[in-house]
């Protein structure tokens, strides 16, 4: 049993996998699509909401050191994605990495995280993005009915029809075809980074150097102990990183990371790209180094216009510049949030469906969901199946809630594709790199360790909650995942080895 938990489906099988014709998705994208993608699902709700959260409650105007922090544990993960995307260009991303080294079940919850994180990240997203409509259409004196805001606490029931509605648009878009998707993309992407680069020049007119005083605020005492909501390294240690000092920064950090949530979903594309070997690796890091400069700018030009002890913890960048009596930059903003949000919907939502698609090419899933669309060679029915889902979930979902789950799923990946490299570079040095992850093991390595110290920044509580996501996984993979996957199948068809001759 412990070796059908551990078989490995080589990489060579992976690929031929992906030439069936009923499961063979169309290759239509570039390097710039795959930047774009990058680029569009990065810069979202962590530049235009997390930026004042954490500098009011933990960094203070040394956010932008967390943004750098955060923005290198993710560069080190980024050199491993690369390697691996390059030399197994199949949908799927982590879970696909896994399966071709660590073995089916370390697969298996991969794909399981990969699919929770996916799903709550489009959720949590799509409730950021239903907020700053709400705040347009109030702004034009159209007020929705609490009880359709996802908030209405009078009579116990409030759902979210905006963020619900703009699931199932893009669950549509997504159906259509990769390439409808890229050009969607690449429009709103341009309006995203222009709105930014707004922020950036016109807010440094308006920088108060005071405000950067000090710099790092002093530490805040944190009873320790006692609280699933404390980091867990203050449960587990007895002293608290959360609030300000060098060790805020780091608490920050492991915050902030949900902004750089996405460069990881390029990988997921990889199998509907025109030359993945040589495009996927310039998607990854393009975007990532892209969007950590922005957020590099955007924080220290926001901590610079207001103290970060008056910042917003909902709008902050739009209302930093109310703030210094420029409105008019806020509306245009709040504009740019809204609209460049929906990219990193669409994009999450495109990774989760893909990872879905793998895992129910491989039997760990049924197999119903692994047929394209004749037309529009898209996975259309697991688009379909969690694009309903999720849209029923953004109704009913808390912003605050979810967002630090997200990042512990997204971690947890980082952790598995780190190791991977390191272990397919052992047993399959022949393989052909067309990007190869420098210094191996120091870089997976140092991945790892980064990656994990993050995760120990986070709340027990979310902790918890991951450990009850992975447990019903383990129950669903042993229950239907290992007696259905192909691999399994084909080790019942081989013919049983004739008994040694007398």
């Amino acid at each position: 049993m412990s070796s059908s938990l551990f078989r490995t489906k080589n990489v060579e099988q992976s690929i031929r996998d992906t030439e069936e014709p009923e499961h063979a998705l169309k290759k239509s994208l570039s390097a710039l699509d795959l930047t774009v993608f990058g680029v569009g699902v990065i810069i979202g709700t962590g530049i235009f909401v997390l930026t004042g959260q954490v500098a009011k409650n933990n960094a203070g105007p040394a956010v932008a050191l967390a943004f750098v922090a955060a923005g290198v544990v993710c560069a080190l993960a980024a050199l491993c994605y690369a390697e691996f995307a390059s030399t197994v260009p199949v949908a799927g991303s982590a879970y696909t990495f896994s399966y071709a080294s660590l073995g089916e079940l370390p697969a298996w919850i991969i794909g399981w995280d990969l699919v929770l994180e996916f799903a709550l990240g489009t959720a949590v997203v799509a409730v950021g993005w239903s907020g700053y409509i709400r705040s347009l259409l109030d702004n034009a004196g159209w007020h929705l009915p609490a009880y359709l805001s996802g908030r209405d606490g009078a009579h116990g029931f409030g759902f979210d029809i905006l963020a619900a509605i703009l699931v199932l648009v893009l669950t549509a878009i997504l159906v259509l075809g990769m390439k409808l998707s890229a050009r969607i993309t690449s429009l709103v992407v341009a309006i995203k980074v222009a709105v930014v680069l707004v922020v950036i020049i016109a807010g440094a007119f308006f920088v108060n150097t005071d405000n950067y005083r000090p710099f790092i605020p002093p530490a805040r005492p944190v009873p320790a102990g006692g609280s699933l909501k404390a980091p867990l390294v203050q449960l587990m240690f007895g002293w608290a990183p959360a609030d300000f000092g060098v060790m805020g920064i780091f608490t920050a950090a492991s915050v902030v990371f949900f902004a750089f949530i996405g460069f990881d979903i390029v990988a997921t594309a990889a199998e509907e790209t025109r030359n993945p070997q040589r495009d996927v690796p310039r998607g990854i890091l393009g975007s990532l180094l892209i969007c950590t400069l922005l957020y590099v700018a955007v924080s220290v030009v926001v901590t610079g216009m207001q103290k970060y002890t008056r910042l917003s913890v909902d709008a902050p960048l739009a209302d930093a510049f109310k703030a210094i009596g420029h409105p008019w930059y806020a509306g245009v903003i709040s504009f740019g949030a809204a609209v460049g949000l929906t990219t990193v919907c669409l994009i999450l939502l495109l990774g989760q469906t893909r990872v879905f698609f793998a895992m129910s090419r491989d039997g760990l899933l049924p197999r119903f969901f692994s047929r394209v669309h004749p037309r529009f060679r898209t996975p259309h029915r697991p688009t379909i199946l969690l694009g309903v889902v999720i849209a029923i979930v953004a109704g009913f979902t808390s912003l605050s809630e979810l967002a630090e789950l997200v990042n512990i799923g997204t971690l947890f990946a980082f952790v598995v594709v780190a190791i991977s490299v390191i272990i397919l570079r052992r047993t399959r040095p022949d393989l052909p790199r067309a990007f190869r992850t420098p210094w191996v093991p120091f870089v997976p390595v140092v991945s790892v360790l980064a990656t994990l110290w993050l995760m120990l920044n986070l709340p027990a509580e979310t902790w918890l909650r991951f450990a009850i996501w992975m447990v019903v996984g383990f129950v669903v993979y042993f229950l239907y995942g290992r007696t259905h996957s192909r691999l399994a199948e084909r080790g019942r068809q081989e013919p049983e080895p004739a008994p040694p001759a007398p």
